[in-house]
């Protein structure tokens, strides 16, 4: 396997012309940068040798220097309001029109709950716009178990700075005359009634939201404020809040606990000290400083609003 080294400005103009030439001259605008760290195989990056040093010591900012490339060259054509998806990133990949997600990972609860430690501490190296494969990468579409998994993600994934349904998901079929399978359906309709009525839902409750997500993701482009951001973040004098690590906050008004346990009925929430919490699905108030048990369906997800802000689940 060989890869164009990004970290060489000369590799970089090579690079950017042939991306012009078959791709930004026929009408591509937007592009999916995958396997950005980049994927070599094996993984020795201290056998790897770049423009600007050892593998082993500058590897990491390779998924920078690839955004790089296609953003300088989008602007010299003169685009605007430019976004690429990308797998890899690191410090000041932001500046570049990158939406960050969190690579190929499986589909179980375990990685769920992964998912929001990422999301929070890749928000606070001060990159706003990141997202995961919602259902994970990997996913068994016939199991219930999975379906399960599926509707709580998708509920999460209302939450993040970007909503974003992918993934192979199993069984897999052969196609009739290609050499080259596809994994079973994965749209939201393609797990059972149940599901279809939930994730519409939530699609549904998303775009409800949309004003409010575009008002804090361009203070993000402003200032730098993460849209989701840990509960610490907003509230820095309550030092329970440094030890949640399960729940967080999506802008300034909206609390989210993700349910990251299969078959849960309840799930325990604290309520940070100095505000006035009130639950989106009930309307019931609580006074801040507390934990609370909360119950729970595979309908919703246990959402906290405050300041003012007024929406149902």
């Amino acid at each position: 396997m060989t890869f164009v080294d990004v970290t060489n400005p000369g590799a970089r103009d090579l690079f950017r012309s042939k991306i012009k030439e078959n791709y930004f001259d026929p009408g591509v605008r937007m592009f999916w940068l995958d396997e950005a760290e980049p994927e070599v195989d094996p993984l020795d990056y201290e056998n790897l040798r770049y423009y600007i040093g050892n593998g082993l010591e500058v590897s990491n900012i390779y998924p920078y220097y690839l955004a790089k490339t296609f953003y300088d060259g989008q602007v010299k054509e003169n685009q605007s309001e430019i976004i690429n998806l990308i797998r890899s990133g690191w410090i000041g990949s932001q500046r570049f029109g990158t939406v960050l997600w969190s690579g190929d990972i499986y589909g179980t609860f375990n990685s769920l709950r992964r998912q929001i430690k990422a999301g929070l501490n890749i928000s606070l190296c001060g990159i706003p716009w990141w997202n995961s494969d919602i259902g994970g990468f990997y996913g068994d579409s016939e199991s219930d178990e999975y379906r399960e998994l599926l509707i709580r993600w998708f509920q999460f994934g209302t939450f993040t700075p970007i909503m974003r349904l992918h993934g192979i998901r199993y069984p897999y079929r052969p196609i009739e005359g290609q050499i080259v399978g596809s994994g079973s359906p994965n749209e939201v309709w393609s797990y059972g009634k149940e599901a279809y009525r939930i994730l519409t839902h939530y699609l549904n409750l998303r775009e409800k939201l949309r004003p409010y997500i575009m008002k804090h993701m361009k203070r993000a482009s402003h200032d730098g404020t993460p849209m989701m951001r840990p509960l610490f973040y907003d509230f820095p004098k309550d030092e329970t809040c440094y030890t949640i690590e399960d729940q967080y906050l999506f802008g300034p008004d909206i609390m989210v606990a993700p349910v990251i346990e299969a078959s849960s009925t309840s799930r325990q929430i604290y309520l940070p000290e100095g505000s006035e919490w009130t639950d989106a699905l009930t309307g019931r108030t609580y006074k801040g400083g507390q934990t609370i048990d909360d119950k729970v369906t595979i309908e919703n997800i246990p959402v906290f609003t405050r300041n003012g802000i007024n929406f149902k689940l």
